[in-house]
């Protein structure tokens, strides 16, 4: 299986300078791509002197995540793409269980590793730990991860599991099942895309797995810190456009109304906090989200399923009200 690991880079020397050097000394067998995003700082120059096994790809404009990728992995050849954010420190061995993975079990589609934080290294990090899920109102969870509460990592999941969604940080997708799903939707712009991505590959019949066996660390925020209200702007109004595309039925405007009421709570609670940037992002989702809903009922009726995505159906109140802070304990 001929692997491929693209590095999206935006302005990002520093990072590159940083994380790129683990890459390389880790990743035997695989060809190393930097997907570059019209970057206006000197990384391409850095890399031509620096490192000149990597491939350059350079994008004409910043399309963020999705477009980014989109635009790049159409001038990768490789069987297996691994999709890594440039602030990701690498393991030794970390490909071989993966790949191995996808060696034995043929609908296997997509996965991600265990996800660490680079600044505190015994806890698992925000975007992605060990695995992703949502609710039936499109809150995001993860193995490891609820809302802001990161697990101490105790080895509770050194297994293979199947998951709902594998994290952007570090993506590995097959080319045939990306190809096949056409790829990320480009309206997202960033942040949850992937998991739009997961769930249509899982409707065309493929599995998503975490592999616990292979870790890398994350930095996280390196392009829109936890704390940024754009970072608050695109969660909001991302699931929400996910829920619109992908759920069948009229059901959806039900869950969406739900949505409604939980996020004016949400917001409600950032004004009282006096994080009134991070209430303006939520208001400025929902308005963004309204604006878009004509295009994306269009898109809806293409690729809209009954596919049961949920196992539990309110991460929010088990997690404020039931006071459940552990995965292993919802």
């Amino acid at each position: 299986m001929n692997v491929a690991v693209i590095i999206l880079n935006w302005n990002g020397k520093k990072l590159l300078e940083q994380f790129l050097p683990s890459v390389l000394s880790f990743s035997d067998g695989a060809s190393i791509y930097v997907a570059d995003n019209a970057s206006t700082d000197d990384s391409i120059s850095f890399l031509t002197k620096n490192y000149p096994t990597v491939q350059i790809i350079q994008n004409k404009q910043n399309g963020g995540y999705a477009k980014g990728y989109n635009d790049a992995l159409k001038h990768v050849d490789a069987d297996l793409f691994v999709l890594l954010n440039s602030d990701v420190e690498v393991t030794q061995f970390w490909l071989n269980p993966v790949v191995e993975q996808f060696s034995k079990e043929p609908n296997l589609v997509a996965a991600q590793p265990k996800i660490l934080d680079y600044k505190r290294k015994s806890h698992f990090e925000y975007a992605g730990a060990a695995g992703g899920f949502i609710d039936s109102m499109g809150y995001p969870y993860c193995r490891g991860r609820i809302f802001d509460t990161l697990e101490e990592d105790k080895g509770q999941y050194n297994d293979i599991a199947t998951i709902f969604w594998a994290t952007g940080a570090c993506l590995f997708v097959t080319k045939e099942a990306f190809m096949q799903a056409r790829g990320f939707d480009e309206d997202f712009f960033a942040h949850q895309e992937e998991i739009d991505l997961c769930w249509r590959l899982q409707v065309n019949g493929g599995i998503i797995k975490y592999i616990g066996h292979s870790t890398v660390y994350h930095l996280g925020g390196a392009t829109l810190e936890t704390v940024n209200p754009k970072k608050t702007f695109y969660n909001f109004r991302n699931s929400l456009l996910i829920l619109l595309k992908n759920i069948e039925g009229t059901k959806v405007y039900w869950i969406i109304y739900k949505r409604m009421i939980l996020d004016g709570i949400a917001a409600l609670k950032f004004l009282l906090q006096g994080k009134f940037n991070h209430f303006l992002a939520i208001l400025k989702a929902h308005f963004s989200f309204y604006r878009m809903f004509p295009k994306f009922l269009k898109k809806r009726r293409k690729v809209a399923s009954d596919f049961k995505y949920f196992k539990i159906k309110s991460i929010v109140w088990k997690y404020f009200i039931a006071k459940k802070r552990n995965f292993n304990n919802l």
